[in-house]
């Protein structure tokens, strides 16, 4: 009844799959899995579909992940015993079918008591089960001896890169290893991030700066640590070295230009977050510096992704590069007749709001004298610019109107006076002179 490895490879499961007795136990198999599928499937209808809570719990859930495992294994266990007293043989490919579902079970109860061990958020059910499932088919693989077959596979596909021979049991030996050295290079880099961004005395872009050059180092001593690993000569990446390079003179040069202009503006501090910049005639606020562009984002929501390299070689304002307050001026006109003086008090006077700064104070100007009236203009510093300007210029105009209001001073609108100088007389049509 026990499962024997050594008995049991690729071949003598194809072999026994065509005859009769194998396709028999072939179909119990199945049909002691289908029983734990039921059984799970009634199990999560009575006691998870509606309390879905209890996926939190430790012993629920793990009890629940052995169901399907614990029910097709003592169904499988019965049909052997069956097996034998009928046929009096010992069946070959029904222990096949108890190992894997007995090692079905371990793991799904390994992976429950990791997501349970773990912090709530870092292992969810999804990875879980992916991870439950490619442990599970890496020991039917093994099982059954088809790892042998597929690594014989593997390796008589081979291929030459300079003086080095490759096959794809390397290729992917290599992929693996880098994929999960990578992976720790990129936690590890995760965790310097957190502690250099949480550096509040250092210049955000230097945080930036330093995060950024953190991670690319870390990624590159971890692909040149995994190829030796896996027995590749550091030699061989010359080749790919060389079509980088020609790849760069050619097509990748705005890439890279870019790459390196990222670098600069996060180096030379000319741009920062926050800042406010006028782009090719675009106006916004920088909310994020990235390797490649800068995210630009305007008044209405709407977001430009500038290149860095258009940041360095091109004129930029910067609206904000050494103080963020901004001048803005609100034109108004007022009637021939209006007292000038008390006029521009009242201007100052109502520019007085939490989001104009005091120092240096609103001011306030006569600009011209129009054909309707007196243009007066009023100057103000804008503390906050980032929060728009359209809400502030409304309050301000409505409280200059309020005041003029009170004041009796009159704002003009555009008028004209026509005067008929000719003293000639125009004849009406259809009357002639009376003889």
């Amino acid at each position: 009844m026990l499962f024997v490895r050594e008995e049991m490879d690729f071949d003598v499961v194809l072999q026994a799959l065509q005859t009769g007795p194998g396709l028999t136990q072939l179909g119990l198999g199945v049909l002691c899995l289908l029983l734990g599928v039921f059984a799970a499937r009634n199990t999560f209808r009575r006691w998870f579909m509606h309390h879905p809570e209890r996926y939190d719990r430790f012993i629920p859930y793990t009890a629940f992940r052995l169901v399907l495992p614990l029910v097709a294994l003592v169904s499988m266990l019965l049909c052997i015993m069956g097996w034998m007293m009928v046929m009096h043989t010992r069946p070959h490919l029904l222990p096949l079918f108890t190992a894997m579902l007995f090692w079905l079970g371990v793991i799904r109860l390994f992976t429950a008591v990791m997501r349970q061990a773990l912090p709530q958020g870092k292992f969810e059910r999804n990875s879980e089960h992916f991870i439950a499932t490619m442990l599970w088919l890496g020991f039917v693989s093994w099982a059954i001896g088809f790892d042998d077959v597929m690594l014989d596979w593997l390796q008589s596909v081979s291929f030459s890169v300079g003086k080095s021979r490759l096959d794809l049991l390397t290729i992917l030996n290599a992929m693996l290893w880098v994929s999960v050295i990578v992976v720790v290079a990129l936690w590890v880099s995760r965790v310097i991030e957190a502690r250099v961004m949480a550096l509040k005395h250092m210049d955000l872009s230097l945080r930036i700066v330093f995060a950024k050059m953190a991670r690319s180092l870390l990624i590159v001593v971890a692909v040149l640590i995994a190829l030796p690993v896996v027995g590749i000569d550091l030699t061989v990446l010359s080749v790919f070295g060389g079509a980088v390079g020609v790849g760069l003179g050619f097509g990748l040069q705005k890439i890279a230009s870019n790459y390196v202009s990222g670098f600069i503006i996060l180096l030379d501090r000319s741009i920062r977050i926050g800042d406010r910049l006028m782009v090719d005639n675009r106006v916004g606020y920088v909310t994020r510096i990235t390797s490649r562009y800068v995210v630009l984002k305007s008044a209405d929501g709407s977001e430009a992704l500038v290149p860095n390299d258009a940041l360095i070689s091109n004129t930029v304002i910067n609206q904000s590069y050494s103080d963020k307050a901004m001048w803005i001026s609100l034109p108004i006109q007022v009637d021939y007749g209006t007292d000038l003086d008390q006029a521009l008090a009242v201007l100052r006077e109502s520019a007085v709001h939490p989001r104009v700064k005091t120092d240096p104070a609103p001011a306030a100007f006569v600009t011209a004298f129009a054909d309707s009236g007196i243009n007066l203009e009023l100057g103000i510093w804008v503390k906050d610019p980032e929060n728009g300007f359209m809400g502030l210029r409304s309050e301000i105009y409505l409280a200059i109107w309020r005041r003029f209001k009170e004041l009796g001073i009159e704002i003009p609108y555009p008028q004209r006076d026509v005067r008929i100088v000719s003293d000639v007389a125009v004849a009406l049509p259809g009357r002639g002179e009376q003889g």
